[in-house]
């Protein structure tokens, strides 16, 4: 599978959701960085299922076993290795899916690129399940990140048109982007989040799923990181971020609006502050031109689709008989799993800042 991304560091992801364990292989990271363990669990919890309704009732520790790559706490310099292991899992629930195809889900097109041989339980390597390696390799990129003063945060920006505030693309900083991080519901306005998690409770109790959109932002990032074309800073968090499963858009800065703007509303002027930087007065760009950081802040939006799996009897096929029929999915799942993905989104940016940082003079 294609569960590899190789662009200064390498990122390799593997197992499946009902398997024994899941886990990363992470290499080419600096060597002796020091992690912090606590932090790092304290990072992958904001991904674990809540006891408020709003997640999957799955409970799994995440409790990462670091296998190699890390002594005395600091990396070494050779590939970093978690395992993760599976201890909470119901495959009895998707017995009836090696036929029914589950609308939404990786089923009918996963079983035609790996000829049915694809571990169906729980998605299998398609599952969200997966994003938990991920998280964990993104929790050490940010440790590394924030030693030098980079610091990636993000919080729910909508579920279901239900709106939080929004990050200041031009002013945003390291407090705001703390002052979201470990909340219970991670939004800026609370109000609007106790809007949002009755909405995600009304829809599980009619059997429905709900998605949303989540604005992430790096700060401090120095000017001058990323490259032209194929290998810019876009490019590289688009292949991160897609890789979480559920994505299914992703604009920077001012985005899609830009489009509706003429170029004097979308070109962001440039001055020179009181301490010699060069800024902009806004920050349509999102903090890069030509795949190349301006020294603004990095902002990002991304949209998650509604979880796939809900109550509803849907229309689908048998795939063993070919013909119509009708599912109805068990199991435990989300009925939002915009919440969950919060800490995904980050992970993805720290890891694809770092790959970049890499290059800067002196890191």
């Amino acid at each position: 599978m294609s569960s590899l991304w190789n662009n200064r560091i390498s990122i390799s992801i593997f197992g499946e959701s009902h398997g024994p364990a899941i886990g990363v292989v992470i290499d080419n990271l600096p060597p002796g960085e020091y992690i912090d363990i606590q932090e790092l669990s304290r990072f992958m919890a904001r991904r674990a299922p809540k006891k408020d309704g709003t997640t999957t009732p799955r409970s799994e520790k995440d409790l990462p076993q670091i296998m190699s790559g890390m002594f005395n706490d600091k990396t070494t310099g050779t590939p970093l290795c978690a395992f993760i292991q599976n201890t909470d899992t119901r495959s009895k629930d998707y017995s009836n899916i090696s036929q029914l195809v589950r609308p939404g889900h990786a089923d009918y097109t996963g079983a035609l690129r790996y000829r049915g041989f694809n571990d169906i339980r729980g998605g299998g390597h398609f599952s969200g399940r997966l994003t938990a390696p991920l998280v964990f390799a993104g929790a050490v990129c940010a440790q590394i990140l924030e030693r030098r003063g980079i610091y990636t945060g993000a919080h729910i920006s909508e579920i279901h048109g239900i709106a939080d505030d929004e990050f200041n693309r031009v002013n945003v900083n390291k407090e705001d982007i703390l002052s979201v991080r470990y909340k219970k519901f991670p939004v800026i306005n609370d109000e609007q989040g106790e809007k949002m998690v009755d909405d995600i409770h009304k829809a599980a109790e009619g059997g429905e799923s709900l998605g949303g959109i989540i604005e992430c932002a790096a700060v401090n990032v120095p000017a001058g990181i990323g490259s032209p074309m194929f290998d810019g800073i876009e490019n590289t968090l688009a292949q991160l971020i897609f890789g979480i499963p559920a994505v299914k858009g992703l604009e920077f800065g001012a985005g899609f609006l830009t489009a509706k703007m003429v170029g004097s509303q979308s070109n962001d002027d440039f001055y020179v502050d009181e301490y010699g930087h060069v800024k902009t007065k806004t920050n349509n760009h999102g903090g890069i031109l030509g795949g190349i950081s301006s020294g603004m802040p990095i902002t990002l939006k991304v949209a998650i689709k509604p979880t796939p799996s809900i109550s509803k009897p849907q229309n689908t096929i048998d795939a063993k008989n070919m013909k119509n029929d009708i599912l109805k999915v068990h199991g435990r799942h989300d009925p939002c799993i915009v919440p969950r993905a919060v800490p995904c989104v980050e992970a993805a940016v720290n890891i694809g800042l770092l790959s970049h940082m890499l290059d800067y003079p002196n890191f």
